[in-house]
C-alpha cells in the first residue's frame, strides 16, 4: 500500500499529511478528510429527534447518530469507490482517490468497509426494534447508489433518498412509529439533497460529460441556479408544513427564515463556471443544517410544553 496523495478537496490537508501512509490512505478512502459528508448525512437525524420532542430527554441519540453518520458515511464512500474505480480514473478530480491512484488494493477496501460498517451495527444495537428495521431497509437502497449515475439523469434525486434516511430512523426511534410528518420531513430532506448535490456536480459537468456520467447539473444545463432554487424552495414548503403539524402558530414558521435566507444566499451568489465557488457553496450546507435543526429544536420543544 503505497502513501495516499492528498487530494485537492480535502479540507484537512494539514491533518492528513501528518498520518502514516496506510492510515492515510485509509482515511482518505473513508473520506475522513471531508466531514462535510457525515454531517449532511447526520443533520437529517438531528432533526427528526428534535421535531419529535426527543430533546432534551434523548439528547444521547444525537451522539449515536453522529457516530453512526461517520461510520457509514465512510462505509459507503469505500463502497462507492470500489463500485466507480474505472470511472474515477478517467475523471481528473478522482483519479487521485486511493483506489484508482493504486493507493489501497481492492481487497483491503472490502476489509475497511466491512470494519466500518461493525461500527454501524454498534450504533443499530442502540436503537429500538422498529427503528432497526428502518435502518436496515435502507442497505438496498445504499448499495444502488452507485450504479444510478449510469441509469438516470438524476443520482441526485436517489442520493436525497440515501441521504435523508436518518429522518425516519430517527422519527421511528422517538415516537415508535410513522406519521405524515415525517413525510414531509423527509421529502423536504430529499429536495434539500438535490439542491445541494446538484450545486456539487458542477464541479464535475465537463469530466462527466466526456466519460458519459449522468448528473441533475448536467440535465438542467443553463438553468441550474433555477432548478436548485425550485428544489430549496420546496424544502423550505415541506418544511414549514411539517412545522406548521407540530405546532399550529405563525411564530413556528418563522423559525425557518434563517435556513430560508442561507438558500437564497446559495443561489443568488452561484456562478456554475466557477468550481470552487460550487464546493464553498456546496460545504455551506453543513450550516444550513445546523439552522434547520435550530428550528426543529425550538418548534419540537415548544410544542412538547
Amino acid at each position: 500500500m503505497s502513501a495516499a496523495p492528498i487530494v485537492p478537496d480535502s479540507e484537512h490537508k494539514g491533518l492528513v499529511a501528518r498520518l502514516p501512509g496506510r492510515a492515510r490512505a485509509l482515511a482518505l478512502l473513508a473520506r475522513f478528510d471531508r466531514p462535510i459528508g457525515w454531517w449532511l448525512l447526520f443533520w437529517p437525524g438531528g432533526w427528526a429527534i428534535a421535531l419529535a420532542g426527543g430533546l432534551p430527554a434523548r439528547w444521547d441519540l444525537l451522539l449515536w447518530f453522529l457516530l453512526g453518520s461517520i461510520a457509514m458515511r465512510g462505509a459507503g464512500c469505500v463502497y462507492n469507490d470500489i463500485v466507480d474505480r474505472d470511472l474515477d480514473a478517467a475523471v481528473d478530480r478522482t483519479r487521485a482517490r486511493p483506489l484508482p491512484s493504486g493507493a489501497v488494493s481492492v481487497k483491503a477496501a472490502w476489509i475497511w468497509l466491512v470494519t466500518l460498517s461493525l461500527v454501524g451495527f454498534v450504533v443499530l444495537l442502540q436503537l429500538r426494534f422498529e427503528a432497526q428495521i428502518v435502518a436496515l431497509a435502507s442497505l438496498a437502497l445504499v448499495a444502488a447508489y452507485p450504479f444510478m449515475k449510469r441509469i438516470t439523469w438524476w443520482p441526485q434525486a436517489w442520493l436525497g433518498i440515501v441521504f435523508s434516511w436518518a429522518a425516519p430512523v430517527g422519527w421511528v426511534e422517538v415516537t415508535g412509529g410513522a406519521s405524515a410528518t415525517l413525510a414531509l420531513l423527509y421529502a423536504g430532506s430529499i429536495a434539500w439533497v438535490i439542491g445541494y448535490d446538484t450545486i456539487y456536480a458542477l464541479q464535475d459537468i465537463e469530466d462527466d460529460a466526456l466519460v458519459g456520467v449522468k448528473s441533475s447539473a448536467r440535465a438542467m444545463g443553463r438553468h441550474v441556479r433555477a432548478g436548485t432554487a425550485i428544489f430549496y424552495a420546496a424544502a423550505v414548503a415541506l418544511w414549514a408544513t411539517a412545522f406548521w403539524r407540530v405546532f399550529a402558530d405563525p411564530l413556528a414558521l418563522l423559525a425557518l427564515l434563517p435556513v430560508a435566507g442561507h438558500f437564497a444566499w446559495q443561489v443568488l451568489t452561484l456562478r456554475p463556471a466557477d468550481g470552487a465557488g460550487a464546493l464553498a457553496r456546496f460545504r455551506s450546507n453543513r450550516t444550513a443544517g445546523l439552522l434547520m435543526f435550530l428550528a426543529c429544536a425550538v418548534v419540537g420543544t415548544a410544542a412538547a410544553l
